[in-house]
């Protein structure tokens, strides 16, 4: 079988973990264009990866017939418009998180990649951490019974340094704060593990600690339609860091999935435990602290979807459910 044809579109923050998960995956795909429109980024790239080729014309590289698929990577105020030339060009995408800067926009990218016939596959990389497929099992095999509470704890540390970069935090560019850039990953798992809250109160706050436009503080409160009831809070002003979690209490016992473990107990007597993986977090200052496994495991199953047609693990539906979550919160504050 010849290898998948992929270009990547933005050579930021998040396009090492990328590249260095198509290095590996090189058996299976060939990423033939990396493309930038700031010529020193493509030149940081190339020194780096020097085996992908770089590109400064975008306008050649979603015309190219010859790549089956991108990887967009860009802010998120940039994607609706992407997706909408590589969906006309019969391209499979995955796109970072967020789908863009408003839930408007976002229903709008997963509409047109329906219509357009493509694979919408979204960069929410912690459904692959062992101890969260593993928490997804527990969950999915009825062994924690049925839900009573699900809390989330998001506890980042961002210095002010990361938002002194340009459009960071910002409505416009961004889309929102420590909810949407951050927060996104930990609420995907919530709803993938618990279901979506038909109920939200919440508290909403920028901080004396950050100087931005959007929320780097969230305090809230929900319900799911069992009576189940959850507490979320998500922060960047936790410094140093500390580790994502999830806990769940169920009627026939309670699940912890804590950053790269997971300890559960059962009322059977049993219990299970997942630990070791070490992949790092990304809860401090630098956003980028962690492997890039969960990407690879996360671009394989894109790969599958497109060469076998196995359902893809993170869909554009799964992120509006987080988008429409984060609405809520947000909604509920005001």
């Amino acid at each position: 079988m010849e290898k998948l044809r992929v270009a990547m579109i933005g050579l930021g923050m998040a396009a090492g973990h990328h590249a260095r998960a198509l290095l590996d995956l090189a058996d299976q795909v060939e990423c033939v264009a990396a493309f930038s429109q700031t010529e020193a980024r493509r030149n940081a790239f190339a020194a780096q990866y020097p085996t992908i080729p770089t590109s400064g014309d975008l306008d050649a590289l979603l015309s190219d017939t010859r790549i089956d698929a991108v990887l967009i990577l860009t802010p998120p105020n940039s994607h609706l418009e992407l997706v909408e030339r590589a969906a006309s060009g019969r391209k499979h995408i995955l796109l970072e998180k967020p789908l863009d800067i408003s839930l408007e926009r976002s229903e709008h990218i997963v509409r047109v990649t329906e219509e357009a016939g493509v694979l919408l596959g979204v960069v929410l990389q912690n459904r692959f951490r062992a101890a969260a497929l593993q928490l997804h099992t527990i969950v999915r095999s009825g062994r924690l019974g049925d839900l009573v509470e699900a809390s989330v704890a998001i506890r980042n540390w961002r210095p002010q340094s990361y938002y002194d970069v340009e459009g960071r935090g910002t409505r416009a560019r961004d889309g929102g704060g420590v909810l949407l850039t951050q927060g996104i990953h930990v609420i995907d798992l919530l709803l993938n593990l618990a279901g979506t809250p038909v109920e939200v109160a919440s508290y909403v706050r920028t901080t004396a600690m950050h100087r931005m436009e959007t929320e780097d503080l969230v305090t809230a409160t929900f319900a799911f339609e069992n009576g189940g009831i959850g507490t979320l809070n998500a922060t960047t002003c936790a410094y140093p860091g500390l580790p994502d979690r999830i806990e769940l209490i169920g009627t026939r016992g309670t699940a912890v999935f804590n950053g790269d473990t997971l300890e559960a107990a059962f009322m059977d007597g049993t219990r299970e435990s997942v630990g070791g993986e070490k992949s790092g977090s990304g809860a401090g200052a630098d956003p980028t602290a962690f492997g890039h496994e969960m990407h690879r495991a996360l671009l394989q199953d894109f790969v599958d979807a497109i060469r076998k047609g196995t359902p893809l693990r993170v869909t554009g539906e799964d992120a509006l459910k987080a988008h429409r979550f984060i609405d809520a919160i947000l909604t509920a504050s005001r």
